[in-house]
């Protein structure tokens, strides 16, 4: 009979590709995933893996076992879901992911409603930039995931999973309060073509997005600096440094001398739930959405 708990240590091994990433995304030690794996190997009575130079690599058994593996896991979610659905409550564990804004504008009401209102439900959560929180999710490591497409330019979205709409998130242009267009009640981000920008980090979605709006305006933007977090660009435009987009969901207040104008073509992001389909009945995903959506209209 095959170990429930050992298929998915090889499953967690075929996704991430090394003992550590295993350990890491099941929570447990290396040396536990290496001792599920011998005995697993034992049990099934053939080599799984086999050294590749520091780290492992499964061999064809390995793979083949790993398929049937990852088949196997994803029946046990779907029945999880199913007898959850049944059962219609709100019990149970969920891990949450979402980019920052959104981890800090929708988390903290999201989460303290849903712990109000179903006390059996033990949540989780996690800053993550949108691409590897798809990831995270498709892995099993996150139940759901929220994240974001920019207007023009959508987030590459696999087989598998569903997703549900939280918000449409408009974003302004943030200039120091003495700069030339400050007193205008909207720009165009054509006005900014000889500013220094302040951005995201590089090759995030975000900072890919504005790159390929700018450059489609046939502007090439002058990065100055790049910060993650808003608050922190948000505090170099008021310093003089540069301008930035500002979305308005978890923005906070704007830091003196710092100027915040529409965009008359509207800049927008959707934001949305992804969950894999094999969870799709489970009560507590659905009970998330609705926390995020209640969350977001109290937002902005």
């Amino acid at each position: 009979m095959l170990n429930l708990e050992r298929l998915r240590t090889l499953d967690a091994l075929a996704r991430h590709g090394s003992v550590s990433g295993a350990a890491e995304g099941l929570h447990i030690t290396t040396s536990a995933v290496s001792q599920q794996m011998s005995k697993l190997e034992r049990e099934v009575g053939q080599q799984l893996l086999a050294k590749n130079g520091r780290g492992v690599r499964l061999t064809d058994a390995g793979r083949l076992l790993a398929d049937h593996a990852a088949r196997i896991l994803s029946q046990v979610e779907l029945a999880q879901s199913d007898l959850e659905a049944q059962r219609g409550q709100v019990v149970g564990e969920l891990r949450l992911a979402a980019f920052p804004t959104a981890a800090r504008g929708l988390f903290p009401a999201a989460i303290a409603g849903l712990r109000a209102a179903h006390p059996g439900l033990r949540i989780g959560s996690r800053e993550m930039e949108p691409e590897s929180a798809v990831q995270a999710v498709i892995r099993g490591d996150f139940d759901l995931a929220v994240v974001l497409d920019w207007y023009n330019k959508p987030l590459p979205m696999p087989d598998g999973l569903v997703k549900a709409s939280i918000v449409d998130d408009t974003a302004d242009v943030a200039m120091p309060a003495t700069h030339r267009h400050a007193h205008r009640d909207e720009v165009d981000l054509e006005d900014f073509a000889d500013d220094d920008w302040v951005t995201w980090g590089e090759s995030e979605f975000c900072d890919e997005w504005l790159m390929h709006t700018l450059r489609s305006k046939g502007i090439e933007p002058r990065v100055a600096h790049r910060a993650e977090e808003h608050p922190t660009q948000l505090a170099l435009v008021g310093a003089g440094l540069g301008v930035c987009v500002a979305p308005r969901l978890g923005r906070g207040p704007v830091p003196e001398g710092v100027r915040t104008v529409s965009v008359r073509q509207s800049v927008s992001r959707h934001i949305y739930a992804v969950w894999r389909a094999d969870a799709d009945r489970r009560p507590s995903i659905r009970a998330a959405v609705e926390a995020l959506k209640s969350a977001a209209e109290q937002a902005v």
